[in-house]
């Protein structure tokens, strides 16, 4: 199964499971979707649950944000990560309040899927990663799946979550990565990171699309006799600790990669985890890899190439950190 295959599924399930849960958004009903996520959708489950939307975010988030409030369930798909912008208040200053803000009396079961990242051609305007944007925000819970089988199982647990979920699909592995999908029923807990690889030279944690990128290098390493383990988050809010900690205490080393930007990114916030209950450990400093101080991913083939970490970039900084 697919990466997009995997969050179409999870969707028609919840669906079927929960008549609460209803799907809207720009172009998601007749068309399925740009990416066609939904696809099929409004034949299987009708208008009053699949519903196309204006040309307009912020009635998306609004509208989505007073149903969950009420007791339904509803799956916001924002067309792409760069477009969430307008949104940004009934996110950040409604939506990551309500439960506390009402003294626990309100929730807001709110899945907000966006596809985000570079790698596809997209330009300035289709490309962006907006994740550390929203991580920086209690209340807000942020999912970056990178396997057909973590996006179909962190899916239906955010479905079922109360309260609200930024969901990001890195648009680059929709139909580029593919992997095996239980047929059976299972969800995957917000929450946990996952051990892709097992090693004991040096641990590269990562999220996204350079999760396959940081596999590809430490399989190619493993050949020159270079053991690396490799974290990937799924999960950027809340953040797995415990899995990144046990993993820098066996192995001494880190390398956290990823394609946001460095300055403020999710990788700081990782660095200085492991640099508060971890430091003793370290032979090495804390590096980070990640996409450079640009405002936005170019148009250009051979320029967003030299943006976006890659395998080779990866597996440089790996030797680096090893040999240090």
């Amino acid at each position: 199964m697919t990466v997009l295959e995997a969050v179409r599924e999870a969707m028609r399930e919840e669906l079927t499971r929960d008549e609460r849960v209803f799907v809207m958004g720009e172009d998601i009903a007749a068309r399925g979707g740009v990416f066609l996520a939904t696809d099929g959708f409004l034949d299987e489950f009708g208008e009053n649950r699949i519903i196309d939307t204006p040309l307009a975010e912020s009635s998306i988030a609004g509208i989505a944000l007073g149903a969950a409030m009420h007791g339904l369930r509803p799956i916001a798909e924002i067309e792409f990560a760069d477009f969430i912008w307008p949104i940004f208040n009934q996110i950040v200053g409604e939506a990551a309040r309500a439960r506390y803000g009402s003294n626990g009396a309100l929730s807001v079961p709110l899945v907000i899927r966006a596809p985000y990242g570079g790698g596809v051609r997209g330009g300035l305007y289709h490309s962006q990663s907006v994740e550390a944007f929203f991580a920086h925000t209690p209340g807000l819970k942020v999912v970056t799946p990178a396997t057909p089988y973590d996006s179909k199982g962190l899916l239906k647990s955010a479905i079922r979550d109360d309260d609200p979920v930024i969901f990001l699909e890195h648009k680059r592995s929709y139909r580029l990565v593919r992997g095996e999908v239980p047929e059976e029923e299972y969800d995957i807990p917000i929450g946990i990171a996952d051990v892709k690889l097992e090693g004991d030279d040096i641990t590269v944690i990562t999220y996204g699309l350079m999760l396959h990128h940081s596999l590809e290098a430490a399989r190619a390493l493993s050949q020159e006799g270079v053991s690396v383990e490799v974290i990937d988050l799924r999960t950027i809010r809340p953040l797995d600790q415990e899995t990144i900690l046990q993993s820098v205490r066996k192995t001494s080393k880190a390398l956290i990669v990823h394609e946001d930007t460095k300055f403020g990114g999710i990788g700081g916030e990782v660095a200085a985890i492991i640099s508060e209950s971890a430091f003793e450990y370290l032979d090495g400093p804390i590096m980070r890899l990640a996409g450079p101080e640009v405002p936005a991913m170019p148009f250009s083939p051979p320029l967003e190439a030299a943006y976006l970490p890659d395998k080779n970039r990866i597996t440089d900084a790996i030797l680096k950190l090893v040999h240090y």
